[in-house]
């Protein structure tokens, strides 16, 4: 019997799709719905076959990118496979994991206005759904801005603006705020549920965080190898801590401690919690008093004794037609220390990084590098001492193989054959890219591209790394690993400075945390300090990881420790704190 699908719904029913000149197919039998109206969540692994399956809905595969298709996929009821691109994208909106692929426009303006102008909409209409469309992603009074300035938050920003503009009936996004502040992933996200609730548009958002999944889709399709292995509702997806895990995605925070607590016999299995109300109203059951008022270890202070390497004095720095990006600026990094950078998106996280290398040069002030003034120093000359490595691993890629990337800056170092072999040897294998090195760095993955990426920086062996968002669009396993890197590597003495937007991870690697607001230091610290500084964070846009809200919820218990991880957390409430009973 045929099926008669209604516009605005998605039906896949692929039989198989394999890419060009490759020797596996992505796809074997995937098959999957999606109703009007709905906001469905892809998750899994990176590879699983999410950014393709994403890339079929609105025909670039296969009308653009070539490959070997064997199956029907439908959107808004048209048949991609009969159907152009420049047809489909007036009803199917695609927002790509990288925004830079996506912005032509100088201004932010004419960019937001290319599609509609490609779609021949009148200029009144036009010059309406730009207005409407910078508005909604928060970039309102950005319109004269050049696209190139903007910071990668903000391009992620413009890129969904550009789409929205087109006013689509079914809008794909594709890790849309895997570089956004947690203030800006949440006006993202409350902007397309109320897309959802106005019934104006069907919604599928690839994404690896659990809290955003839960919070806003109806629905969760996981994909592995190319294929569903699960779909339903988030809840039942997360309350299933080793499932999640299995599967390759990051456990949600209350539903860890409900796991702890049902290993230690304190929670029925069908009793689960997976929300904040849902464990304090356990809490509020089951406990009884706090045991001790002990505060627990710090994390190691080496600003009382190691060497200062990094230092800036009262270091300004503006852009063309722009205010200043850094106001007067001293801060000081000692050796071995692992700092992380936080903030909202263009309170001046990167631009502060660019000038501790010379990619940017202060307007005023001062950067001294182990007590010298790199004004005098050539960024060549820097590289060897301050190591950086982008947030977007294609701006630092450009040789033919993964070999050759890694060693193209040790050719200017003046080492022997042996010395630069053991080298590229050396970071590939750190990195786990040893079996990559004839690869072309554009047939890797974008996590593999950023490993590349980073062993092309550790291969010069700087004393000081600063890493731009170094897990974003990482899956679960792919930011542990990741971080291990970052870890081993400070514990081997290195000077580590990470910009982040993962509060859970500059929480539990970083011995002191800064935050970055409007080009200036708001606040500096040790985590358990900076954490608990309610007020200058919230002004900040900063949002404090899950565990340490929590911890401030238990107060009127008697508990007065700082935990800044799940881990030193679901250790508290398990041994310091009295329970009335076995709960089952």
């Amino acid at each position: 019997m045929f099926e008669v699908l209604e516009r605005g719904s998605i039906k896949v029913d692929l039989l198989r799709f394999k890419y060009k000149d490759s020797l596996t197919n992505i796809f074997n039998s995937l098959n999957f719905k999606i109703e009007k109206g709905e906001f469905v969540g892809l998750m899994g692994r990176t590879g699983s076959g999410k950014t393709t399956s994403m890339m079929l809905l609105n025909g670039l595969i296969p009308h653009f990118i070539e490959g070997e298709f064997e199956g029907n996929v439908y959107s808004n009821s048209m048949n991609t496979l009969r159907y152009r691109i420049q047809t489909m994208s007036r009803f199917v909106g695609l927002v790509l994991q990288d925004p830079e692929t996506q912005i032509f426009g100088i201004t932010v303006e004419r960019d937001v206005a290319f599609g509609p102008s490609n779609l021949t909409f009148g200029k009144e209409k036009i010059k309406e759904v730009v207005q409407k469309s910078l508005k909604a992603v928060g970039l309102e009074g950005y319109e004269k801005r050049i696209t190139s300035e903007l910071s990668g938050g903000e391009k992620q920003r413009l890129a969904i603006a550009g789409v929205l503009a087109m006013e689509p009936e079914i809008l794909i996004l594709d890790e849309p705020t895997s570089e956004l502040d947690p203030a800006g992933r949440e006006e993202i996200y409350k902007l397309l549920s109320n897309l959802k609730k106005k019934g104006e548009v069907t919604i599928l958002v690839s994404s690896h965080d659990t809290e955003e999944m839960l919070t806003y889709a109806d629905r969760i399709i996981v994909l592995d190898n190319g294929k569903m292995i699960w779909e339903g509702k988030p809840t039942k997806l997360f309350q299933d801590v080793e499932e999640t895990k299995r599967m390759g995605i990051r456990p949600l925070e209350i539903a860890e401690i409900a796991n702890s607590f049902y290993k230690n016999s304190l929670l029925k299995a069908d009793s689960e919690f997976i929300n904040k109300n849902e464990f304090l109203q356990f809490v509020k059951n089951n406990l009884t008093s706090f045991k001790s008022s002990h505060n627990g270890s710090k994390k190691n202070n080496l600003t009382n004794y190691s060497p200062v390497v990094i230092e800036t004095k009262d270091l300004s720095f503006n852009y063309q037609q722009k205010d200043s990006a850094l106001k007067e600026m001293n801060i000081k990094i000692h050796k071995g220390e692992f700092v992380a950078l936080i903030g909202k998106n263009g309170a001046g996280k990167t631009t502060f990084s660019k000038q501790l290398n010379g990619l940017l040069r202060p307007t005023s002030g001062s950067v001294l590098i182990n007590g010298n003034d790199i004004s005098r120093f050539t960024t060549a000359q820097l590289s060897k001492e301050v190591g950086y490595v982008f947030q977007n691993p294609d701006h630092q890629i450009f040789s033919a193989t993964v070999f050759d990337e890694v060693e193209f800056g040790l050719k200017r170092l003046n080492l022997s054959d042996e010395e630069r072999l053991t080298r590229i040897n050396n970071a590939l294998e750190f990195v786990g890219l040893e079996k990559f090195k004839n690869r072309h760095p554009f047939t890797l993955g974008k996590g593999e591209r950023q490993k590349l990426a980073f062993a092309t920086v550790l291969a010069m062996e700087p004393n000081i790394l600063i890493i731009d968002e170094p897990t974003t669009g990482q899956d679960w396993d792919g930011t542990n690993k990741m971080m291990e890197m970052l870890n081993k590597l400070h514990m081997q003495g290195h000077t580590i400075l990470m910009i982040t937007h993962n509060m859970q991870l500059a929480a539990e690697y970083a011995d002191r945390i800064i935050v970055f607001s409007n080009g200036k230091v708001v606040l500096e610290g040790p985590p358990e300090k900076v954490f608990y500084e309610t007020e200058v964070l919230k002004s900040a846009f900063v949002t404090a990881p899950d565990c340490i809200n929590l911890s401030k919820e238990l107060r009127s218990y008697g508990y007065i420790k700082y935990p800044v991880s799940i881990n030193e957390f679901k250790k508290d409430l398990l041994e310091e704190f009295i329970w009335k009973g076995n709960v089952n």
